[in-house]
Order: structure tokens, then sequence, then C-alpha cells
């Protein structure tokens, strides 16, 4: 897939895999967020690795980032979304969210899905709403997995694929 890049002044969202600061993404998601608390740096890698990723960065600080896992024909999850605290109220988010759903590999999808607890006014500018029937939905949702208990491969540092 083609690497995009955008500028705006200083700041920059960026395709790159290889630009990422993954140890700094990896400090915010595993101490900063309710849904990726404790989340081990090879579950990252792999996730990253396995995602479309989108980084924002001042200057070439990371600073942002947000990943959508994608067939790229019919459906895209969107997640991991952020943007430091230090660097919000600048109209990055919203210019994040453009820059993804602008995305070429991104378009004619049937379906885009994410989780949230926050920032709902901002998604809802983008389309999504809550769901019309969640009786039609379901989930397996495994809240250890981080902890240490019923790790799949991908949470095992043994087994990591990085």
């Amino acid at each position: 897939m083609k690497i995009r890049e955008v500028h705006k002044n200083d700041f920059t969202i960026s395709t790159n895999k290889n630009k990422l600061d993954v140890e700094s993404i990896h400090k915010f998601l595993a101490n900063e967020t309710d849904w990726a608390n404790g989340i081990p740096i090879h579950t990252l890698k792999t996730s990253i690795e396995n995602s479309l990723n989108f980084g924002v960065y001042y200057k070439n600080k990371q600073i942002g980032f947000a990943r959508i896992i994608s067939d790229f024909s019919t459906i895209a999850y969107l997640g991991d979304v952020y943007i430091l605290k230090e660097y919000r109220g600048k109209g990055l988010s919203k210019w994040l969210m453009n820059e993804i759903t602008e995305h070429p590999n991104l378009q004619g999808l049937r379906r885009w899905i994410l989780l949230t607890d926050t920032a709902e006014w901002l998604y809802k500018k983008y389309g999504f709403t809550a769901l019309p029937n969640p009786q039609l939905y379901m989930e397996k949702h495994n809240p250890n997995v981080y902890n240490g208990m019923d790790q799949t491969k991908a949470n095992n540092a043994e087994n990591s694929y990085s």
C-alpha cells in the first residue's frame, strides 16, 4: 500500500509504519487509556504490523496515532485513536479523522466500526452513530488478556510475531 503523508505547518500525518515511535505509542496506550491499559509492547507491535496506521507528528515527535483494521473491501475497524493532551484543541483530531476517512483504500466500505466512550462528538461528525440494532451484534471479550490470563500468541512474548 502506498505511503501517504500530509503536512500542515509543523504537523504531519503519515501512514509510514517505519516512522512510528512505538515506545511513545505504547507508553500512552498502556498507561493513559482504559481500552488498552497494560497492553504488552509485543502485542502493540503485532497490531501495528497488521494494521493501516496513521501517525501524527509535531516536527518529528509522535503526538498522536490511530489505526485501521480492514479487508479494504467491506469493513474497517477504527481503533487506538489519540492525540496527546498538550496538543489537543488545535484541530488535529478532526484533521486525523479527515485523513482516515478520505484514505483512498478505505473508500466504498459498507461498514465502519469503533468502540468508544470518549470523543463521541468527534466521531458523529464523520457519520458514526450508536448501534441502531444492538441486539444484532455480538462480541467475544477477553478483559484479562493483557494481564497474563488467556493469552493469545500475539500477547505471549515467547510466541510474538515481532
